[in-house]
């Protein structure tokens, strides 16, 4: 039994928002993200696709159902310079959390979007 499955990547992570309008604002202004495309969706919706400024996995801002729990996603997002990033976020008014900085463990620290969704950025090293 073969176990390919043709599966090469992971295109996109969608992010539950409450406001689609304020999240774009959030993450392309804040976070410094660049819209690939924002589409009408033949239900009436909105499809949104964002991507970090050195490219990578895409985001949509999806709208989130009632029933979504909020919190960590688990996308660890990396910077070649964690301290920067982490300073110009706080300068932004991103929630931001303390850097953590264990032995042999690359420096990291968390923030979370308005809407409560949690991320981490790492030191990429």
């Amino acid at each position: 039994m073969s176990t390919d499955t043709h599966i090469t990547g992971v295109r996109t992570v969608s992010i539950p928002v409450d406001d689609q309008d304020a999240a774009l604002a959030f993450y392309t202004g804040r976070l410094g993200f660049s819209v690939l495309r924002d589409a009408p969706t033949p239900n009436g919706g909105r499809w949104i696709e964002l991507e970090p400024v050195a490219g990578g996995v895409i985001l949509t801002l999806e709208p989130a159902r009632p029933d979504v729990t909020r919190g960590a996603i688990g996308i660890r997002f990396w910077s070649d310079d964690i301290d920067a990033t982490r300073a110009e976020l706080d300068g932004r008014g991103v929630d931001v959390d303390e850097m953590l900085a264990w032995p042999g463990i690359p420096k990291m620290f968390a923030f979370r979007d308005p809407d409560g969704n949690a991320f981490s950025v790492t030191a990429r090293s």
